[in-house]
């Protein structure tokens, strides 16, 4: 074979060349994948993985599982029950519901701050008793009876508020021995006073009204419950002290270390719930006149049974006034839909009974495993393919170390700077994981001092022309320090979307800000799905979870320009001031949004394909920007992305530490110009100095590194940047 044909049959590695059949099977498998992906893209794009969790996650699906047994408990005995539709009955049972709703509302109340009345039926005894005594022996007038009565059930509720609250008694055995003694007194006081109260004819039309009268068809009773439950409602869930039952309900320990009242918060529930049963007592003497010794007997159960089954939990720390309503609704169906349908005595107590242990097991299992279900469906991965990229050498991302040996300020002193900015007076700040903003000193930042604290952990921040700071902080949304360190809000929450299934009103992760010349300020949320603590998780679904939002301090409006974006970061006004540059974290790219001129509302692509994962931007002196790489891609990753069910397999099977994760060891600062081009990049390649760099600022020829990881502020050099340009001078001038 002569060499001419040889170099036809090999290549310079002496092998031989793939056959055209090879070449067309790798086209065909290429091809094959390329559609297999597409198909898997199209899948994920269409298929809403992520409702299951959201809706796991909210707090009303605690009521689904009570609403449900009560539809089916209508259903049932609506079938089964000869009249049961018939408004006579329906208006009989919502005239029981305004008692008994009264009676579940003071258990659920004690439950919420973690305990349990065993003596609502002593006590509900001895309201009916005093009112009909107000009204039958001393001819009272009918407002005076309803104080006496629910006046004396407070009385009781005291008692076992100090033994339970202050004394640290077992509620269990207190609110027991508390229903023996009570029902003995009330036992004597009917053994003196029961004919006296039975021989007198009540002729009192207010009286007569309260107890048999109606509203529109609708029982007076009934109504007296809705107000209660609608005040019991706001209570709970919009005052503080309502906030504070729960929280002791929730965590005794904690609650105390928080500073709440624990003792005399749990007295207050035990004060409130036989307020409740107080009042009652009043409606149930107003609707049948009469005091008997079997008054109450057994109504604990019954009412305990009503709460758990509406999904107050005894465990404390979780219920809600529809609960209350829900289990007192179905129980109050049960127990008289069994004796219209005529079984023998003690049926009702033994299907109430039944119910009771059902309710409580799937209570108690439900908290167990309610978190650990959330979990395993709540992180719901997406297709999402990143372009091919590269770092070696000959390309603009070439390696280097002119970040190794650059001047550490505050090593040791700050944890998390996630971002630095100046003052006009040269200043450095910084925020903190414990939630303060520190000020380093000019001119040479070796002193510092706490400067504002403002509870959540400052990320992205921003000078306004006045000199105040605006900061977005992790879980609360966008604040602003004045120059004295005073914070105040700016905003919080934004437009709600109308499909959404969580409150993505409320702002999750405000990360970083820039302010537009008109005051206008443009800000990211990171994400919506995830809070401060857990925000790596988003890159496991990167599924555009994030949105830019712009705050208008002239009409203090909050609106969501652009949603659906991957982890939306740094946000860097313009040089012209015409658009607003943005980072995409996991899509690794940069966006530009255009806010003025012809092109406003116009979205575009500025930079894609990075080889790591881009976070806040900020302003050059020669007209360009920095943008910082807080991690780097790695090919696991980038092939698990395209693979959404292996993440999500990994997500429920691995433990969280183990997770595949986007590197975040190596750190690096780059600068670009507004067509996208790479002008100049700096690393850290063994990750030594800057592991992590989130942020960067140029003040006066120096850049200054933040990293949310990192316990110290970096500082280099820039030989070629003008020594005297400020970021305050580039956006205000020598305006203040």
């Amino acid at each position: 074979m002569s060499s001419s044909n040889a170099s036809h049959q090999h290549d310079r590695g002496g092998r031989k060349p793939p056959r055209p059949s090879s070449i067309g099977q790798a086209a065909q498998a290429k091809q094959h994948k390329q559609f297999s992906d597409r198909l898997t893209e199209l899948y994920y794009r269409v298929v809403p993985g992520h409702l299951l969790g959201e809706i796991l996650s909210k707090n009303w699906i605690d009521n689904a599982a009570p609403f449900l047994f009560l539809l089916l408990t209508v259903g049932f005995f609506g079938a089964n029950v000869e009249g049961f539709f018939e408004p006579a009955s329906a208006t009989e049972l919502v005239r029981l519901i305004g008692e008994f709703g009264l009676l579940v509302l003071g258990m659920m109340i004690v439950m919420v701050g973690g305990g349990i009345d065993l003596s609502v039926g002593s006590t509900f005894a001895l309201a009916n008793f005093v009112a009909l005594a107000c009204i039958n022996i001393f001819g009272l007038p009918v407002g005076v009876a309803f104080l006496a009565a629910v006046g004396a059930s407070m009385l009781v509720g005291l008692a076992n508020g100090l033994l339970v609250g202050y004394l640290k008694l077992r509620a269990f055995l207190t609110t027991l021995v508390t229903l023996i003694v009570v029902r003995a007194i009330v036992d004597m006081l009917l053994l003196a006073y029961a004919v006296d109260i039975s021989a007198v004819f009540v002729d009192n039309d207010l009286w007569y009204a309260i107890g048999e009268g109606s509203i529109g068809g609708i029982p007076v009773s009934a109504f007296l419950f809705m107000a209660v439950a609608i005040a019991v409602h706001v209570f709970l869930s919009r005052m503080r002290t309502g906030w504070r039952i729960q929280s002791v309900g929730g965590s005794r320990r904690s609650a105390h270390n928080m500073g709440i009242n624990v003792a005399g918060t749990v007295c207050l529930t035990y004060v409130m719930s036989s307020a409740f049963v107080g009042m009652a007592g009043f409606l149930y003497a107003t609707r049948l006149s009469s005091v008997g010794a079997d008054t109450g007997i057994g109504m604990e159960i019954t009412v305990l049974t009503a709460a758990i089954l509406g999904g107050n939990s005894l465990g404390g720390g979780r219920g809600s006034a529809l609960k209350a309503a829900m289990g007192a609704i179905t129980v109050l169906i049960i127990t008289t839909s069994v004796i219209r349908m005529g079984l023998q005595s003690g049926s009702g107590q033994a299907v109430l009974g039944l119910i009771l242990i059902i309710a409580v097991v799937v209570d108690v299992r439900w908290m167990k495993n309610r978190d650990k279900l959330l979990n395993s469906v709540y992180v719901s991965p997406t297709f999402f393919e990143l372009p091919k990229t590269a770092v070696g050498a000959g390309t603009p991302y070439a390696m280097n170390d002119a970040l190794r040996d650059v001047r550490l300020i505050g090593l040791g002193e700050v944890e998390g700077p996630e971002d630095v900015i100046f003052d006009r007076d040269d200043n450095l700040y910084c925020g903190n994981r414990h939630g303060d903003l520190i000020k380093f000193f000019a001119p040479d930042y070796t002193h510092h001092e706490v400067f504002a604290q403002i509870g959540g952990h400052p990320l992205g921040m921003s000078l306004a022309q006045n000199g105040d700071i605006y900061v977005c902080v992790g879980g609360m949304g966008l604040y602003a320090v004045d120059r004295s360190g005073g914070v105040r809000k700016l905003t919080d929450e934004t437009n709600r979307s109308l499909f959404s299934i969580i409150d993505d009103s409320r702002l999750r992760l405000a990360d970083d800000l820039d302010i537009a010349p008109d005051g206008k300020v443009y800000f990211s949320e990171a994400t919506v799905r995830y809070e401060m603590h857990s925000w790596p998780v988003d890159s496991l679904e990167s599924r555009g979870n994030g949105r830019i939002i712009c705050y208008d301090p002239a009409t203090d409006k909050t609106r969501t320009l652009l949603k659906n974006l991957v982890f939306p970061n740094g946000i860097c006004l313009q040089h012209d001031g015409q658009a607003i540059l943005f980072a995409e974290s996991w899509a690794c790219r940069v966006n530009r949004l255009w806010i003025a001129g012809p092109k406003a509302g116009q979205r575009e692509t500025v930079i894609e394909g990075m080889p790591g994962y881009p976070d806040n931007i900020n302003r050059a002196s020669d007209g360009t920007y920095w943008m910082a790489i807080l991690g780097m891609r790695t090919p696991a990753l980038d092939v698990a992305m395209k693979v959404p069910s292996f993440r999500r397999q990994m997500a429920r099977r691995v433990p969280h530490d183990e997770w595949l994760y986007p590197n975040i060891n190596s750190g690096c600062v780059l600068k670009f110009n507004d067509a996208g081009d790479i002008l100049d990049v700096l690393w850290d390649e063994g990750g030594e100095n800057h592991p992590m760099i989130t942020s960067m600022r140029e003040h006066k020829g120096k850049l200054y590194l933040g990293g949310i990881s990192n316990n110290r502020i970096g500082q280099i050099k820039l030989p070629e940047a003008d020594q005297n340009w400020t970021g305050a001078g580039s956006y205000w001038g020598d305006k203040a």
